[in-house]
């Protein structure tokens, strides 16, 4: 048989293969941001809360611009908007190295890296939706592990390039790992299987009506004024605000309990670790039992997580809250993007995919804050834990209410 007889392999497993590396260096670098705090302290002598507002000002910056970038995918080729914002976030890095004062912080990490952020969930996830219609979930739940690999990995590393480096060095081989990896990546991404003469999922007839479900759904202004868009919304802002609580303040938590420094770190690699579980299975839920039914599972089990928080006073009953909590918290974050498709359809994936997650960015940059205000006023995490109960079951709340908009 002549190549050119050959069957053309399918390409979007390399676009699974390009969006696992761009999430998990993505994701993973700007989660180990928050290992250089120690460092900046000593070099700087900023207090944390100077250090974590540039964090949480690059995460609104990040959901905001995802509106932005999830419009233009819509519209143009991914790979041209992964290698701009690629760019300026490994530049970030390179530019943080060399800081001296507290603007170039904002500057660099609040504003370059909230630009460079601004496609790492958006341009992925959105590209894959597209290239998956019978296979979404799985895939989507595999690009997601990317996420959990680097939470895990890139905080370890820079760990290790802070102890024997420094942390100056340390940025520079981040900033470069962005660049190589994430760039290189998003060179191999494309647009939808139409570019390349296929058809989602890699159907061998091009005429069976897949390469139609990949442009059907509401358009943008049909999405916007329906009730369910802004319920999904809603329910995002406050499942995400519960789990950012979680992610910033569980090892201070740990800490005031007497558990060792070491052992409280545990529990968000465990968080991070699990997660990873948590990705990949809801990932072959959802092309099981659709969306909408897992997210209701996902919140519920948050739901349970957060109940079981009030009675974990050890290092093993948080390890075990860390286990239940790093399902949820893995599969919420899967789940997101297919429910938008299977909602609305993917016409506008990528502009109302990025509106929800600009929902999330909103309360996970104002929920730890709020959750540090309420224990500096009461030196105690009892009410703040209590109120995650209450975010969460209000989100299930809003799930169970949620219904598939119409035109």
């Amino acid at each position: 048989m002549s190549r050119r007889n050959q069957p053309q392999r399918f390409y979007g497993y390399t676009i699974v293969a390009a969006c696992f590396v761009i999430q998990g260096i993505g994701v993973g670098s700007f989660i180990a941001c928050g290992v250089f705090i120690p460092s900046l302290i000593d070099a700087f002598g900023w207090s944390r809360t100077m250090i974590a507002g540039a964090s949480s000002m690059a995460l609104l910056l990040m959901g905001f611009l995802g509106i932005l970038t999830g419009a233009l995918n819509d519209r143009f080729a991914p790979r041209i908007i992964m290698t701009v914002t690629g760019i300026i976030l490994g530049s970030s890095y390179l530019l943080l190295s060399q800081m001296k004062a507290v603007w170039q912080l904002y500057l660099f990490l609040s504003l370059m890296a909230g630009i460079g952020l601004s496609s790492i969930d958006i341009i992925p996830l959105s590209t894959t939706s597209r290239w998956f219609v019978a296979r979404r979930g799985v895939m989507t739940g595999l690009v997601k592990v990317g996420t959990g690999a680097g939470q895990l990995i890139m905080p370890f590393l820079a760990g290790i390039f802070i102890t024997h480096l420094g942390w100056r060095n340390a940025y520079i081989i981040i900033g470069l790992i962005v660049l190589i990896f994430v760039v290189g990546a998003g060179q191999l991404l494309r647009r939808d299987p139409l570019q390349l003469g296929q058809v989602p999922d890699g159907r061998n007839n091009p005429h069976d009506g897949i390469e139609s479900e990949a442009e059907s759904g509401l358009t943008f202004a049909e999405a916007l004024r329906s009730r369910p868009f802004w319920m999904l919304w809603a329910l995002n802002l406050l499942a995400v605000a519960s789990m950012f609580v979680i992610l910033v303040h569980i090892v201070p938590h740990a800490t005031d309990l007497g558990i060792a420094t070491l052992p409280a770190a545990g529990i968000l690699s465990t968080i991070g670790g699990v997660s990873m579980i948590g990705r990949l299975s809801v990932g072959f839920a959802i092309d099981w039992i659709g969306s909408p039914k897992c997210m209701q599972i996902c919140l519920l089990t948050l739901v349970a997580s957060f109940i079981w928080l009030q009675m974990a006073h050890d290092v093993w009953t948080l390890y075990a809250f860390a286990a239940i909590y790093g399902i949820a918290h893995g599969g919420i974050f899967t789940v997101i993007s297919p429910i938008v498709a299977e909602l609305f359809g993917i016409r506008s994936h990528g502009a109302l995919f990025g509106i929800v997650v600009f929902g999330g960015a909103v309360g996970g940059a104002i929920g730890p804050v709020l959750a540090g205000l309420v224990f500096d006023l009461t030196r105690s995490y009892d009410l703040i834990f209590m109120a995650l109960i209450c975010l969460a079951a209000l989100s299930l709340l809003l799930m169970l209410l949620l219904r598939p908009a119409r035109t």
